[in-house]
C-alpha cells in the first residue's frame, strides 16, 4: 500500500508488543483470524495505519439476531451462510448492526475531514489543543498525481509527467517543512537536541495549529457496527472514490472484514460492492433479453452459481414462470 517502515515510533512498537501479550480469557465469541490481526497495523500511504483495537461479535451474531435465538444449536454453516446471504440481498440491515468494531487509524488531515461526512461512527480524535501533532505530513507518490479532469470536478485526469510530478511533490515537501517549523516556533518548541527559549512561553496550542496544512498526519479512533461500515465501505472502496480514502477503504475491507466476518464480506462483495442496480426501464429489457434464453434455464443457473432460493426470486423478478 506504499507505506514506508517508519509509521511507528520506538515507543509505539513498544506498547504494541505489551498490547499484543495480553491475555484475557472471555466467554464471548471470537474470531482467530481477528485475534490474531489485533493491535497490529496495517501500513497505509506513507505514514498512516489502521488497526483493530476491540470488536464484538461475528457472523453468528448476526445470524442470532436475525433468528433471535441462544446460540448455533444444529445449525451447519451452510445455513448460516445462505440466511446471511438472504438478508444482505434484501436489505435487511438490523442484525447487521450487532457486530461492532473499533479502529484506530492515521490518516491525513484533508482525508479525515472527508471521511468525517459518514456521521454513523463514534469518533474519538487526537487532540493538537493539548499536544503536540508529530512531524509527519502525506507526499503523494509521482504515479497518483494527476491533473484536474476536464469531465469530473472532483476527479483526476491524465498523470503528470515526471518533471511535473517532481516539482509538486517538491513544493509540498517544502511547504510542510516551512510549515512545522514555524509551528515549533509559535509554540516554542526547538528541534531535537536543541534546548527551548526559556525566556518565551510560547504560543498557545490550540492557536498555533492553525498554520498546519491539511497533509499533516492526525489519528482517532472509530467505533462503529458492521451495517454502517459497509455502507461506508461501499462508497469508499469504489472505484469512483479519492485515491488516498480508496486505500484505507480497500484495506479495512480485505485486512479487517474478510476475516472478521466472511460469510458477511462474501455476501457484501456479491450483492454491494459487484453488483449493479436497474432502473424499471432496464429491468424491462434485461427481462425481455432473458426470456430469450428461457429454455437454457437450467445451464444458466449453472453459470450464475446461485442457489436455488435466490434462482427463484430472480425468476419472480424477471415475471418468468419456473
Amino acid at each position: 500500500m506504499g507505506a514506508t517502515t517508519d509509521f511507528m515510533t520506538p515507543e509505539q512498537r513498544a506498547e504494541l508488543e505489551a498490547l499484543r501479550a495480553q491475555r484475557y480469557e472471555t466467554k464471548r465469541a471470537t474470531v482467530p483470524a481477528l485475534e490474531d490481526l489485533l493491535y497490529t497495523p496495517v501500513p497505509i500511504l506513507d505514514h498512516g495505519f489502521v488497526r483493530v483495537v476491540d470488536y464484538m461479535g461475528d457472523d453468528g451474531a448476526i445470524v442470532q439476531a436475525a433468528r433471535v435465538s441462544y446460540g448455533r444449536g444444529t445449525r451447519r454453516l451452510s445455513d448460516d451462510r445462505g440466511l446471511i446471504r438472504y438478508l444482505m440481498r434484501h436489505r435487511h440491515t438490523t442484525p447487521f448492526e450487532m457486530c461492532e468494531i473499533k479502529l484506530h487509524v492515521k490518516l491525513p488531515i484533508f482525508i479525515a475531514r472527508q471521511w468525517i461526512r459518514h456521521r454513523t461512527a463514534n469518533v474519538n480524535e487526537y487532540s493538537a489543543r493539548y499536544s503536540i501533532l508529530d512531524r509527519e505530513f502525506y507526499i503523494p507518490d509521482a504515479e497518483v498525481l494527476r491533473a484536474q479532469s476536464q469531465t469530473n470536478r472532483q476527479g483526476r485526469g491524465e498523470q503528470l509527467s515526471p518533471d511535473e510530478a517532481a516539482r509538486v511533490q517538491e513544493l509540498l515537501r517544502e511547504d510542510a517543512e516551512r510549515a512545522y517549523a514555524h509551528y515549533e516556533e509559535l509554540l516554542n518548541e526547538s528541534p531535537a537536541g536543541e534546548s527551548p527559549d526559556e525566556e518565551q512561553s510560547g504560543l498557545a496550542r490550540e492557536l498555533a495549529r492553525m498554520n498546519l496544512s491539511l497533509n499533516f498526519y492526525t489519528q482517532w479512533y472509530w467505533k462503529i457496527d458492521l451495517h454502517n461500515l459497509l455502507h461506508f465501505l461501499s462508497l469508499r472502496a469504489d472505484d469512483h472514490a479519492q485515491y488516498e480514502i480508496r486505500v484505507y477503504a480497500e484495506a479495512i475491507l480485505e485486512h479487517i472484514v474478510q476475516p472478521w466476518v466472511p460469510f458477511a464480506y462474501e455476501a457484501f462483495c456479491d450483492y454491494r460492492m459487484n453488483s449493479g442496480n436497474l432502473s424499471a426501464g432496464a429491468l424491462s429489457v434485461v427481462r425481455a433479453l432473458v426470456a430469450g434464453r428461457r429454455a437454457e434455464a437450467d445451464a444458466l443457473r449453472k453459470e450464475s452459481g446461485i442457489s436455488a432460493r435466490e434462482w427463484r426470486e430472480l425468476m419472480a423478478t424477471l415475471e418468468l414462470d419456473e
